[in-house]
């Protein structure tokens, strides 16, 4: 029987089932499930759960948060009737372990729904410059509006200098289509059940996709960001500078020894709050699975930090070492034109460069900073690669392009950052991280794979990183179920690998 099964038709792809779940955070998300034809008859395979991302907010006020519930149940329940319909009849008897063709029909149907988007949007808007038109008999209007244009423009002179020294505004964020997680949800499920058809784990499968079918002789681990402490930036503490410590082990350890050295020092930092008499009142673990704790200044979280690992005999810079996630995007005062790193404490984009070149030289354990700047202020990101490029990693996470543009415009945002945190959100599908990263490489810039503020209970993020052969891993803490499990993974991947000997 095993024999004559070797000849049986190869499975293909019968039937996708898209349904409703919620994420680590309760909010809504997708899950989607392949069922394929396996020698005549219909057999469950994989399913996948997408992560949502969107920065959950510090104290947002109730009205925002229930439109922001909404907007998400209604994206989510578009995605589910995509896959359920559209996607279900257009990927039927797909050769699940054909990526690059399912990958490009997903692109194709998502490209179609945004201009079915664009058209309806143009057709409103016609409509209503008409109604507008219908409304009013307007050149009436027309004289005031221009005369205090004029009057503006009497000062050129003074007008242009003070704009010279306005910082660029916000970017707009990129909107995300309703429905959007189908794509990137229904990609990474088709590349696990092509993984299971063909009887290797996920990760192998990613490589063997991204270095088309050679399989790599060896596979290196990613290192873990672990975070440690999330830094509230509205607490009554005055630090606003720092959103997240995360601790790198060295690259000598092996990843169990290095996970287990985090959680000496995780206790240790919580010990060291409870007998100084500093533990909140409240003390809480973030959505992120670490402490959340406010400090009043870096060099307070810093000592603290070498404290702790004094006391159990580690050193920073040597057993350990530091990232910082400052998200600077949620410093700007926009009045003011400047961050406000400490409350109260103002820095223009120039004045944020000197500071951080003063803190890698005064904690050299300090080896990469996420987020210094906003991504528009492209001039100091470039100062500040200058000054610190080869002391420590200036990564951009959400400073850096959405994957959408960075696949466009290869070189937005790159040449001015050592790398990006790539993450598998949305529309991403898997052929669009392998050609990410594929470019990364080729242009020396690492790549981290990160987590999603709202994670899932699925571990594909792991075997993707290791498939692509991603530098870092940013999972978030070693405190909540969905993060934990990813370690997990790694943990498991890390023994594989070394049991088959190729792990480098």
């Amino acid at each position: 029987a095993n024999y004559f099964s070797k000849f049986s038709k190869a499975p293909v792809i019968c039937k996708l089932v898209g349904r409703k779940l919620f994420d680590g955070v309760g909010q809504p998300t997708l899950e989607v499930e392949i069922y394929c034809t396996v020698r005549n008859y219909e057999k469950r395979i994989c399913s996948t759960v997408m992560a949502t991302h969107s920065q959950i907010p510090e104290n947002a006020l109730p009205e925002t948060s229930e439109a922001d519930e909404k907007e998400r149940n209604d994206s989510v329940h578009t995605a589910v009737e995509w896959v359920n319909e559209s996607l279900n009849t257009m990927l039927r008897c797909l050769d699940p372990t054909d990526q690059c063709q399912a990958d490009k029909m997903l692109g194709e149907y998502f490209a179609n729904k945004v201009e079915e988007k664009k058209e309806i949007e143009r057709q409103e808007k016609e409509k209503e410059e008409e109604e507008a038109a219908k409304a009013s008999p307007a050149p009436s209007s027309c004289p005031p509006a221009s005369t205090p244009k004029q009057k503006k423009g009497g000062k050129p002179a003074k007008k242009v200098s003070v704009e010279v020294k306005l910082i660029p505004p916000a970017e707009p964020a990129e909107s995300v289509l309703w429905g959007s997680l189908a794509i990137g949800g229904t990609s990474l499920a088709i590349a696990k059940a092509g993984a299971t058809i063909s009887h290797v784990p996920l990760y192998l499968y990613t490589a063997l996709l991204k270095h088309h079918q050679e399989s790599p002789k060896e596979m290196t681990l990613p290192l873990p960001m672990v975070t440690l402490l999330n830094c509230e930036k509205n607490s009554r503490t005055k630090l606003k500078l720092v959103k997240e410590v995360m601790v790198i082990p060295p690259v000598e350890l092996s990843l169990k020894q290095g996970i287990k050295r985090v959680l000496d020092i995780q206790k240790e930092i919580t010990r060291l709050l409870v007998s100084s008499g500093k533990k909140p009142p409240n003390l809480k673990i973030s959505h992120l699975g670490c402490l959340t704790i406010g400090y009043d200044s870096l060099e307070q979280l810093l000592l603290q930090m070498e404290t702790a690992c004094n006391s159990i005999g580690l050193e920073l810079g040597t057993d350990l070492y530091l990232a910082i996630n400052c998200a600077a995007h949620e410093l700007m005062d926009y009045e003011k034109g400047k961050y406000e790193i400490l409350t109260g404490t103002f820095k223009s984009p120039d004045e944020m460069v000197a500071m951080y070149v003063e803190m890698i030289d005064n904690f050299p354990f300090i080896i990469a900073l996420i987020d210094p700047l906003r991504k528009e202020d492209r001039e100091q990101w470039s100062s500040i690669c200058c000054a610190l490029g080869s002391k420590c990693y200036l990564i951009a996470e959400d400073g850096a392009t959405q994957i959408s543009k960075l696949k466009t415009d290869q070189n937005i945002n790159l040449a001015t950052c050592s790398g990006v945190v790539l993450k598998y959100i949305n529309q991403t599908k898997v052929s669009d991280l392998i050609e990410l990263t594929g470019i990364l490489d080729g242009q020396r810039h690492i790549t981290i794979l990160g987590s999603p503020d709202g994670e899932s209970s699925d571990e594909s993020l792991v075997d993707l990183a290791v498939g692509l052969g991603a530098r870092f891993l940013k999972l978030g803490g070693l405190s909540r179920g969905e993060r934990v499990a990813k370690y997990n993974r790694l943990l498991a991947i890390e023994e594989e690998l070394a049991a088959n000997g190729a792990l480098r």
